[in-house]
């Protein structure tokens, strides 16, 4: 049996994306182990009853806990330096567990109105069927989100950067104002990931991640967690996950356990080849603006260098040319479909570059006046960078955009 070593203190994240987990079982495997089962055999009764009390004390069925699923969530948690993570099996369904947990009828909410579409049908839509109200700010505007407190405030919500448009917002500044009313702030850091920035080091309360994204970085599954203080993860979100069954599946932890190992240098890569596709598409006649954190002419470059370690990420957008929403949208259809090379599709994260149209997409089951305000126009195109080679996703572009007048 393999000797039991606790980690040092202080260790780079690098380091802690590869050794943060559960230790080796009895066979000593230097790759952490995938359980596939759905429950666990207990060596007696008291033992079984001690378990199921508290699932701390130890395994007992498979939409508790999951010793593969404990290794991602202690190791995500490591990376965001938090107390603590909590798997669900979707992104969407980790924003659905937080708001389970946080929220009643009669509370509200702050929103960025620039936030994933699903994300805000599920808190606008779908809870407001059940009392809890909802105010959609600017992203970037302060003095909205200030405006928008009120006594019942309970939660301020942002993504940063947004998609498609990659807005950034002040995470210090949002924090404070979500604690001076004694609200949390809860920041969807799919974009970035813990590799480029940590939202608790600005005071952020709580972490949303979709796994699917970036944390597992090739495209394979479906996967959500959140991260934050003990007190809220373990007590609040465990029951919750639990009881209503939202639960990581061990084999989708493993994967994105095993993506975790490789996200800073993905990250990394990924963010240079942004940042040149971008540079190169400020160049391109066809196109009237390009959105990119890491461009000198991004209206919150200065902030998203201090937050986001210097790198802009992997997403940028552009919009193309066209004297109506007709023509752009006809415009960014001939670009989209003339790539022979980038994958049209609408996740992002991937390994392989992929290209896709919000405003049908991402952004489609909004209203046309909620994707104005949120200043998604149909010349609109979003690509998620990855490690093809940038003259390859330049040439891919190329193809449409030259047939632009």
């Amino acid at each position: 049996m393999t000797k039991k070593r606790e980690l040092p203190r202080n260790l780079h994240r690098d380091t802690l994306a590869v050794r943060v987990a559960l230790e080796p079982s009895q066979h000593g495997e230097n790759s952490e182990a995938l359980y596939l089962t759905s429950g666990f055999v207990q060596p007696d009764a008291e033992t079984s009853a001690r378990r199921f009390a508290d699932p701390t004390e130890g395994y007992t069925y498979g939409r508790t806990s999951n010793p593969t699923v404990t290794s991602f969530e202690r190791r995500l948690a490591a990376l965001e330096g938090t107390e603590a993570a909590i798997g669900a099996s979707t992104g969407m369904g980790a924003i659905l567990m937080m708001c389970m947990g946080l929220l009643k009828a009669g509370d509200h909410v702050i929103c960025s109105r620039s936030m994933f579409g699903s994300t805000i049908a599920l808190i606008g839509r779908e809870f407001g069927k059940f009392g809890v109200e909802t105010t959609f700010v600017s992203q970037t505007d302060l003095s909205e989100w200030k405006a928008a407190l009120r006594p019942g405030t309970k939660l301020l919500f942002a993504e940063t950067p947004t998609n498609p448009l990659t807005e950034v917002c002040d995470i210090r500044a949002l924090a404070d104002l979500a604690h001076s009313v004694g609200a949390l702030l809860a920041v969807d850091n799919c974009f970035c990931s813990p590799a480029l920035q940590r939202p608790v080091e600005f005071g952020a309360d709580l972490i949303m991640h979709s796994g699917t994204k970036y944390l597992d970085g090739q495209g394979r599954v479906m996967a959500g967690a959140l991260c934050g203080p003990s007190k809220l993860i373990v007590d609040v979100f465990g029951p919750i996950v639990r009881t209503a069954g939202m639960t990581l599946a061990p084999f989708n932890a493993w994967v994105v356990l095993k993506g975790l190992e490789t996200l800073s240098i993905r990250m990394q890569a990924q963010s240079a080849n942004a940042l040149a596709v971008a540079q190169w598409l400020e160049t391109q006649p066809a196109v009237k603006r390009v959105y990119y954190p890491g461009l000198a002419s991004h209206p919150q470059h200065e902030l998203a260098m201090r937050q986001q370690s210097g790198l802009g990420g992997a997403v940028l957008s552009f919009d193309v040319r066209g004297d109506t929403p007709e023509t752009a949208r006809a415009n960014a259809f001939q670009v989209i479909n003339s790539t022979q090379v980038l994958s049209i599709a609408t996740n992002l994260g991937d390994t392989k570059t992929i290209i896709s149209h919000s405003a049908t997409t991402s952004h489609g089951r909004l209203s046309e006046e909620q994707r104005q305000a949120a200043g998604i126009g149909q010349g609109l195109v979003r690509v998620a960078v990855g490690l093809d080679h940038v003259d390859d996703i330049k040439a891919d572009l190329s193809r449409g955009l030259s047939l632009i007048a």
